[in-house]
């Protein structure tokens, strides 16, 4: 006969885990029980009906909180943060009937240019409407625990409890451990080249809720505003946008996993990533395989920024930083400093 003493507290101990390793998530969303079912997986390894802990009222307020402690511009609407503040109960309120009801759409995002650290050139930064800002973010607060939970351990990149600090101290770790080869890798406009229907075959490998995934299909083909010109993109999704870091580690996610599978020790910090290698062979294979792979989901190295360097002999720049014989120093090029 089952001790049932046993397995409650088996359960217990279950459940308390289960909080204490996803302390970061929305508690007005992520309860217990949804907690235990994804440490323990659920039915076909995918969620269903979610919408409605996107348009729940409380899930807004709570997305409302985060977008206004952000702040920001104003979207192609000219609403500001101040100007949704004076309605913000009928706002949200309304904005959650949209949603329940799916005559939500999203408005256009303003495109505008902004400095790349350290040179001339400039990239291209999507604001949305705050309102959409808000959808935004009550959609990452229900997906990122879910694609959180599968992702690789050597990603860095708009992570929870991660950051650039330790993908540095990760680098940097190897590279004394006597990785001196390094695969310098650099992806060409990647946030504007991410193929929409791979990206949302990924997204599809866990979630299930058709209302969910037309949501973010509605961002993906939201229209643009550049320079007084309105287009709509058939590829990429905007930076600036609140789910945009999320989908691209996504779309992203089974490099990660191909590239440790086959004993490459890659770091990646959203698009930016690296790969250590003893050999030069190794490092040339790594490149070969990644090479194959971006060519595969239409992705482009930059030609003139993906290279091959011996550590020893000289330098290469990472996330601001820039490595050589086991040293590690603020880069020229980067105006910004991570540490």
């Amino acid at each position: 006969m089952e001790d049932k003493s046993t397995t409650v507290s088996e359960r217990t101990k279950q459940v308390e885990e289960a909080a204490t390793e996803w302390t970061w998530v929305e508690p007005a969303i992520w309860t217990d029980r949804m907690l235990e079912a994804l440490e323990r997986g659920v039915k076909g390894g995918k969620w269903f009906s979610l919408i409605d802990k996107i348009y729940r009222l409380k899930t807004l307020k709570r997305a409302w909180g985060q977008v206004r402690a952000n702040d920001g511009a104003p979207g192609e609407d000219q609403v500001s943060i101040a100007d949704y503040e004076r309605h913000t109960e009928s706002n949200l309120k309304r904005l959650s009937q949209k949603l329940k009801d799916g005559t939500y759409e999203p408005r256009a995002v303003r495109r505008t240019w902004i400095p790349k650290p350290g040179g001339t050139e400039e990239r291209p930064l999507g604001i949305p409407t705050v309102e959409d800002r808000i959808v935004q973010t009550a959609l990452k607060m229900v997906l990122e625990p879910i694609y959180e939970e599968g992702f690789s351990h050597r990603s860095y990149g708009f992570r929870p409890r991660r950051g650039t600090k330790d993908a540095l101290r990760r680098v940097d770790a190897l590279l004394k451990e006597g990785y001196r080869w390094a695969v310098d890798a650099d992806l060409k406009g990647y946030f504007d080249s991410i193929n929409h229907q791979l990206l949302m075959m990924e997204v599809k490998k866990k979630v299930s809720d058709g209302k969910i995934l037309e949501l973010i299909e509605a961002f993906l083909r939201c229209e643009v505003v550049d320079k007084g010109k309105s287009y709509r993109p058939t590829q990429g999704t905007p930076q600036g946008g609140v789910i945009s870091p999320l989908l691209a580690n996504i779309f992203l996610d089974p490099l990660d996993h191909l590239m440790e599978e086959a004993g490459f020790e890659m770091t990646r910090y959203a698009d930016d990533f690296v790969i250590l290698c003893r050999t030069k062979e190794e490092a040339e294979l790594a490149l070969e395989r990644v090479s194959q792979w971006t060519e595969e989901v239409g992705l482009t190295l930059h030609p003139e920024k993906t290279k091959l360097v011996d550590e020893s002999q000289k330098s290469f720049d990472f996330l601001g930083y820039c490595f050589k014989r086991g040293m590690k120093f603020p880069s020229k090029k980067a105006k910004r400093r991570f540490l």
